[in-house]
Parts: structure tokens; sequence; C-alpha cells
């Protein structure tokens, strides 16, 4: 007896391909990036994995496992990754509801930068992480994304002494082949740093760095990083700890971003990538003059990446579509961004143009929500077919549940799908006894809210 549902979406925008559901489906099945040709997954990875997603976070390595759909997505964004590390810049507006899949997405980017040997950083915008700010909140999200820096060898973060010592033995290297002094090949190397604002204390500090390295001497080497980092407060002890003027603070943020993926360069790699979450955090300040400081920030960056001021230097930005699209507090109420961050007036439905700033995470297709309940199955056996808890005919039935309970919902926010769905597995692998049937129940699997003749619902029999 086929299991019916209902979907929210054309019958145009369905059979575009020409392949019929069902087929689609089969084919999906049948990819080679499918669980039946993954291998085995270790039980670490696979713990973390399955942890984090019944939490409703991101997992922070695995996402190869559980990756679908939005390949023209993925794509866009490869795009730019590739630009960056060619000596352009990029900016992309990631927006998506709670739920839908952004934090994901900018995991997964942040996975193929490291890859192309970027080196990336990653915060989440809060109360106390702003992108402008006067009370250090400014200067916190710095000392966030830089304590959060990873390179493909330090994947995890705090990577950033890592890229410091790697500059200065590249340099002694450079220095031993050609007989120079090691400190003024340092000097010379750094040169370029300079013509930018900030450049010289930077600059500086990097030179202290190497006289600690030189000399054996570890603190003058810690608190060179601590700078660099932004954990300095106060300029009197800067001066005293480093012989520099300067600090990280609220007004040089952008600025010291700048020189960051100018330094990475300099250290041997592609570039630097900037990914920003919860970005709605600036559409919740109530005052207009703190919301609109921000505001101009993000129409500073936006206007350097575009224009190329900026070069090895790309942002993400993580937001739901009340932060881009509120005429009274979101993106769009600040008018310059409003015309900079438009959508083409000549894409569609049909077609979506992902070459412009905003990447907008639509609701995943029924094959891709079955392709992922695959791999997630597939991951809580770690990689062992042997060991799957339930059968395909579980998977339609429990996507029929969601259908049923949640409507179209779960196709655009798939995080509580999964929950659920994990949930379901882990009761039955802690009671063998028990059968996905009963836990799912005797559900009724008529469209919900369908009317007969509807021609904006389709369908589908699995």
């Amino acid at each position: 007896m086929p299991t019916t549902f209902s979907r929210s979406c054309s019958r145009d925008r369905l059979h575009a391909s020409g392949i019929r559901p069902c087929q689609r489906w089969a084919r999906a099945m049948t990819h080679p990036g499918t669980p039946s040709a993954a291998g085995r997954i270790r039980p670490r990875e696979r713990d973390a994995i399955v942890a984090s997603l019944r939490a409703g976070m991101v997992p922070r390595a695995g996402q190869q496992h559980i990756q679908v759909g939005r390949a023209a997505e993925v794509q866009a964004a490869v795009h730019d990754v590739d630009r960056i590390a060619g000596g352009g810049a990029g900016c992309r507006f990631i927006i998506g509801e709670y739920g839908s899949g952004k934090t994901f997405f900018l995991h997964l980017v942040r996975s193929v930068a490291l890859e192309r040997r970027l080196v990336t950083v990653h915060a989440d915008l809060s109360p106390d992480r702003r992108l402008h700010a006067g009370a250090g909140q400014a200067r916190a999200l710095y000392a966030e994304l830089m304590s959060n820096m990873a390179t493909r060898a330090r994947p995890d973060g705090a990577a950033l002494a890592t890229v410091v010592e790697r500059f200065v033995t590249s340099a002694l290297g450079d220095a031993a082949a050609s007989g120079d002094d090691p400190a003024e090949t340092i000097r010379t190397r750094l040169a370029s740093l300079t013509e930018m604002t900030g450049g010289y204390d930077f600059a500086a500090v990097v030179g202290a760095y190497w006289r600690g390295y030189d000399s054996g001497d570890d603190r003058l080497r810690t608190d060179a990083v601590r700078w660099m980092r932004g954990e300095f407060t106060s300029r009197v002890d800067a001066r005293a700890a480093l012989g520099v003027r300067t600090i990280v603070d609220d007004s040089t943020f952008y600025d010291h971003l700048r020189l960051m993926a100018r330094f990475v360069r300099l250290a041997g790699f592609n570039g630097l990538l900037v990914c920003l979450d919860e970005m709605v955090n600036l559409y919740k300040i109530i005052g207009s003059a703190a919301r609109n400081a921000n505001y101009e920030q993000v129409l500073r960056i936006v206007n350097d990446t575009t224009q190329g001021s900026a070069a090895h230097l790309g942002f993400l930005f993580g937001g739901t579509p009340e932060f881009l699209l509120d005429p009274r507090r979101g993106l769009f109420s600040y008018p310059a961004l409003a015309s900079r961050l438009a959508p083409n007036r000549f894409a569609g439905s049909d077609r979506i143009d992902h070459s412009g700033p905003v990447i907008r995470l639509g609701s995943l297709a029924p094959e891709d929500v079955f392709v992922l309940l695959t791999k997630l199955r597939h991951v809580f056996a770690a990689g062992d077919p042997a060991r799957y808890l339930v059968p395909d005919e579980a998977l339609t039935a429990y996507m029929a549940y969601c259908s049923e309970r949640l409507g179209d919902a779960y196709f655009r926010t798939p995080r509580e799908t999964i929950r659920g769905f994990l949930d379901l597995l882990a009761l039955l692998e802690q009671h063998p006894g028990l059968h996905w049937s009963a836990l799912l129940g005797m559900l009724d699997l008529a469209p919900a809210g369908s009317a007969p003749g509807d021609d904006e619902l389709t369908s589908f029999q699995l």
C-alpha cells in the first residue's frame, strides 16, 4: 500500500527535469556519493556527529557524511572561495529560517576553504559581540574570531600562533638561502603591511615575536600573539610589553581583519575567509543609531569586497529573512545596503540567480530529505549496513509523519526532522524489542490542508 503525502510546490517545478519523483529518488540512492558507497565511520566521529545533531547543533567535523542537496548554492560559494584564493574578494549573505541549515552551510564552506589552503575565522554575533560598538563589543568579536582561526593542519581552531610561526620559519629559510640577516629579511617581508592602517604596529608586533623566537623569550612571543588576538585592553600594557602604542579596539576591527588577510598571505596561505553567523543580533539592536552604525560597517565591507579594495579576503554572513528584508530594522532599512543587496529583477522561482550577494537557502526537495535520512541512518550505524536499525519503508513512513505533523516546515527547516529521526534511532538502539512502526503509531497519511484539484500541491507515491 503506497504511502502518500503532499508538498507545497508547483507541478512545473517538480517535473522541470522530466524525471518522476520516484525515479529521482532512485537516482539519488544509487549516486556514488550516497551511503551505499561510503566506508566505515570511526566510533568517535560517529558519536560526535550524532550528539551534535541531537542537540540541534552542527558537528565540528564529518559534515561530508550528511551533506545533501543545495548543489547550486554550494557551487556558488566554492566559486567565491576560488576567487579569494586567486587574489580577489567576496561577500555573501546566507539567508534562511531558523533551523534551515545556515550554520551547517557556513561550516561546509569553511571546510572547502581549508582544502583550498585558506585560513578561516568564525564567530557568532551576540549582544556582547558586534561589528561596531563603543564599549569593547567589536574588539570582543575580533578576539573570538582570532581564537577560532583554523588552517588545514589545525581545523579545530587556535591556529594563530601556528600561522605566525610559519611566517617566521619561512622568513628564516629565505634568509638562510640568501645569506641575509634574518631580522632584515622579516622587516622586508613585512614592509607591505606598513602601507595599511595600523600596519606599522602590526609589523612591529610580528618583529617582537621573532625576537622572542630568536632569544627563547616565551613571554614576548605570548604577548605578541595576545596582541594579534585582540586580547590587550590597555594601550599602556601593550606599550610596556611590546613597545607599540596601539591595540585592536572597536574602531580598528575591520582594519585589522584586512591586515590579517595580508599577513596570512605572507605566511604562505591563499587568503582569509571570515564567517559571521547569527547576524540577526544586529537586527535586534533597539537603538537605531547603534544599529545603523553596525550596518555602516557592513556597507564598508560590501563596498571594499565589491570594488576590489580588498584582496584575498572573503566574508560570509549568516542571517534570517527578517534581518535582511525588514524595512524598519533589517539591512533593507539602510538605503545604501538595500540597493546593493537587491535581488535580480529578472530572477524567479524557476530561474534563481546564485551570482548575487545574497544566497537564500530554500526548501529541501523530498528526495533530498530521503537521502538525508539514509545518511543519518548510515552514520548512526557507524557506516555498517548490517547495523541499520530501520528499513527504507521506515524512512518513507517517517517522512509522512513529519509532513503530517509539521507540514511544509519540515522541508524548510530540517533541524527538527533530523533530531526526531535520531531520537527514534536512539530508542530503537536501546530497546531492541521495539518496532519502528509502534513508535510512529498509526498515522493518517492524507495530505494535511490540501483540497481536491489544488494545482499548487502535488502528491508523491513511494
